[in-house]
């Protein structure tokens, strides 16, 4: 069995899963609240929460399973927030040097697209991916379990983080993302025509959409029209995603469509790619079972006490 932690951002995770993607368990504890006083997430204090948090998630994720049973200890190394990432890193180091045993570093994006993995239902590859979360927004044409290959990324904001600054926007708080979808049910989503910059190759722009979701908040009263607001601009980013994702299936032949991350547990990317195969909406969000999905196809470090964190892919 393999127990992982994950601390990239502002999610505590641990988890334990079975070598065959069986979860036994998946304990996330989120900063959300912590950080929304701010409009988004605060470093330094997500790096301290960490350190409150990372000994008791682990022990819960443990709380059914003997760490005697435990064969693996895998860990986020990156990208994401390197104080976050090096509490996680300093948990499992001394996990495995503790008990003897072998660490895996998984990089993040690995992680997500391992979600997949799991059971009770694997995809297994090939497949086009889009990967679609606050810090990143990626196709990817993943052949084996163990490797993925770019096709396209975000020239400037990714797709999450243009959801929670609409949501700003509109006043809906952070994290909005989940909150802008709500609201969108509520509105006319052909109300408003928010451009989305259609840039070359197999990239995404979302920078554009977000300064028409501001200039039309100025020129609106927002109190009667946020939800046509919110439905228009989130249909805007949706059609975005699902017309590139379908550009790219086109050119590389591919077969089958996955969506992961935290968008893709957007209610209306889910309406509009249908054939696609999603990632559980439990394991869209950062969570330490994909790290330990994505564990199974990575070698262990041959000097784990090296390991340091990145924060760019």
């Amino acid at each position: 069995m393999i127990l992982a932690i994950e601390t990239s951002c502002d999610e505590t995770a641990a988890a334990v899963i079975t070598d065959d993607g069986g979860i036994v368990s998946n304990i996330v504890a989120s900063q959300s609240e912590l950080h929304a006083r701010y409009g988004g997430v605060v470093p330094e204090i997500a790096a301290r929460r960490h350190l409150e948090l990372v000994s008791p998630v682990v022990g819960e994720a443990l709380a059914g399973t003997s760490l005697d049973a435990i064969d693996r200890i895998a860990v986020t190394q990156g990208p994401g927030l390197v104080g976050a990432l090096l509490v996680g890193l300093a948990a499992a180091k001394g996990l495995a040097w503790s008990r003897g045993l072998p660490l895996v570093p998984v990089d993040h994006l690995h992680g997500h697209v391992s979600s997949l993995y799991l059971q009770p239902d694997p995809v297994e590859p090939p497949f086009l991916c889009l990967l679609a979360s606050g810090g990143h927004t990626l196709l990817l044409d993943v052949q084996d379990h163990a490797r993925f290959r770019v096709l396209g990324s975000t020239l400037d904001d990714a797709a999450g983080e243009a959801f929670d600054k609409g949501a700003r926007l509109l006043g809906l708080g952070y994290p909005g993302g989940a909150a802008l979808d709500r609201l969108a049910a509520e509105g006319d989503a052909g109300a408003y025509d928010f451009p989305v910059a259609k840039v070359s190759g197999l990239d995404f722009s979302f920078s554009g959409v977000k300064t028409a979701l501001l200039y039309a908040v100025r020129g609106t009263d927002v109190e009667e029209r946020r939800a046509d607001l919110a439905a228009s601009y989130q249909r805007a980013i949706v059609r975005a995603l699902v017309d590139r994702t379908r550009e790219a299936a086109a050119q590389i032949g591919a077969e089958q469509i996955a969506i992961v991350g935290g968008v893709a547990a957007n209610s209306e990317l889910r309406a509009a790619l249908p054939e696609a195969k999603a990632a559980p909406l439990a394991l869209c969000t950062d969570n330490a079972a994909m790290i330990a999905s994505a564990a199974r196809f990575v070698a262990a470090a041959p000097d784990p006490l090296r390991l340091d964190a990145y924060a760019v892919a």
